[in-house]
This record gives C-alpha cells, sequence and structure tokens, in this order.
C-alpha cells in the first residue's frame, strides 16, 4: 500500500506563496478595470476559499454571479483544484484612500485618460491624506514631456523610510503605464 509522498514544511510555505503570486497576477489581470487591489487565500483541508479585495464588487461578482463563477472555473482549470473544492468570494475594500494598490490603479487610469501628470499625481495625494493618511509619497518616472526622462516625485506628511516599521505600517504600489510616447512607471 504506497501512502502519498509528504511534502516539507519548507517546501508546502514554498508552494503556497508561488500559487498566491500567481494567483495574484492573474486577478490583476483580469480584474484591473474594477478595483482590484488583494487577494486572500484560506485554506481549509476540504476546501480553499479565495477572498478577492475590490473596490467595486459589483463589477467582480457580475449579472447574476455570472463573473464570479467564471473566475471560479478558470482558477479550477489553471491551478488544478478539484470541482467544487475552490470558492470564491468579493469582499469591498473598506478604505479606498488607504489602499496602495486602489490609488495606484486610480492614478494610472487618470494618466491612460489624458489628465496632466502634475494635476493627476496632486489628486490622488489630496484624495489619501483627507482618507486620514499620516503620510503620502507618490513617485512617477518615465517620458512624462518630451523624449528625455525624468522622475517625479509628490510627498505630503509624515514618511518613514527605514526601518522594521516600513514593513510593518507602508503599503507600496507599483503600475507600468503605456503612453503613446513611452512607459510611466507609478510607485
Amino acid at each position: 500500500m504506497a501512502t502519498a509522498p509528504q511534502i516539507t514544511k519548507k517546501k508546502k510555505a514554498v508552494l503556497d506563496g508561488v500559487f498566491k503570486a500567481e494567483l495574484n497576477n492573474f486577478l490583476m489581470k483580469e480584474l484591473a478595470e474594477d478595483g482590484y487591489s488583494g487577494v486572500e487565500v484560506r485554506r481549509t483541508p476540504a476546501r480553499a476559499e479565495v477572498i478577492i479585495m475590490a473596490t467595486r464588487t459589483q463589477s467582480v461578482l457580475g449579472e447574476r454571479g455570472r463573473r464570479i463563477k467564471e473566475l471560479t472555473s478558470v482558477v479550477q482549470k489553471r491551478f488544478g483544484f478539484e470541482e467544487g473544492s475552490v470558492e470564491l468570494y468579493a469582499e469591498k475594500v473598506s478604505n479606498r484612500g488607504l489602499c496602495a494598490v486602489a490609488q495606484c490603479e486610480s492614478l494610472r487610469y487618470k494618466l491612460v485618460g489624458g489628465l496632466a501628470v502634475r494635476r493627476a499625481c496632486y489628486g490622488v495625494l489630496r484624495f489619501i491624506m483627507e482618507s486620514q493618511a499620516q503620510g503620502c509619497e507618490v513617485i512617477v518616472s518615465g517620458k512624462l514631456r518630451g523624449q528625455r526622462a525624468k522622475a517625479m516625485k509628490f510627498v505630503d506628511g509624515l514618511m518613514i523610510h527605514s526601518g522594521h516599521p516600513v514593513t510593518e505600517y507602508i503599503q507600496q504600489a507599483v503600475r507600468h503605464v503605456q503612453l503613446r510616447q513611452g512607459e510611466i512607471y507609478v510607485y
């Protein structure tokens, strides 16, 4: 009687991390215009629960839950889950102004829409600070005006840059914006 091969805790942690990263990447591409801002995976022995954080949950769910069912079947096929062993839920981001990913996507869409870089960045910065943030920093680099690439930094409030509190209290998000003159990076 052959037993299933045992996976070490270290290998299991690595596999879980790779799964979460691939799932996050897939959902980021699929739900970019729906305000996707993160994913949380909860595993039980019977099934896996995937909680999708988004600013617009209605568009993630779709008409009568059609879109979430399609996403569930795609996740099952792509990541090798058995039928009914994975469950997808959509959860609204509690405070959109304090979510770095949501604000980065918002800035990205403003820039793609043709809004001036300074105006878009200051608008996002003001919205974040009105959401009771302690501080914020927006860095935009690339071909902003003309052929020469440069970086602009917009800062408001208190920002810590070093030490352990950075990993605990500071959220970061990076997006690439493809414009007519070239690519812009938003940090």
